[in-house]
């Protein structure tokens, strides 16, 4: 069970996965090798996934990024899943979750300059298997993006 300190430090580490044990320790109010003890069990018990860098939007290409509800012709096990085989080849498809409600999934879509989207939305999402129906929406800005 969490306690608060491992709140803390997967707070901290939500936030600024560079931290050094020292400056987590600091930042939690434990000693560095506790911070680093903590850490690691954290890590063993599948609470931390992994650490990555956060690119910036000049670093990926200035993308410009659209969310893409896709609807499905039914939902029975197997177009799902064959949906789901190909959408994770797509590289464009940053993120694809499952939904509930109206569309059946939403995608995370970033084109790059000198891709149109209407090429990804024609040669490459719209022969997705079961796709019916897929409802793009471009975002203008980025108010808010969390870790």
């Amino acid at each position: 069970m969490l306690d608060d300190f491992d709140r803390k430090i997967l707070a901290q580490l939500a936030h600024d996965s560079d931290l050094t044990s020292a400056a987590l320790g600091e930042r939690v109010g434990l000693s560095a090798s506790a911070a680093h003890r903590r850490v690691a069990a954290l890590r063993e018990a599948g609470l931390i996934a992994g650490y990555r860098a956060v690119l910036s939007p000049a670093a990926r290409g200035k993308p410009f990024v659209v969310l893409v509800n896709v609807t499905l012709k039914d939902q029975r096990e197997e177009t799902m899943a064959a949906f789901e085989r190909e959408i994770v080849d797509v590289p464009q498809v940053r993120d694809c979750f499952l939904m509930s409600g109206e569309a059946d999934y939403l995608l995370h879509v970033e084109a790059r300059e000198g891709d149109s989207f209407e090429r990804i939305h024609r040669e490459i999402l719209s022969r997705l298997p079961g796709v019916t129906r897929l409802a793009s929406h471009f975002v203008i800005r980025e108010v808010i993006r969390r870790p």
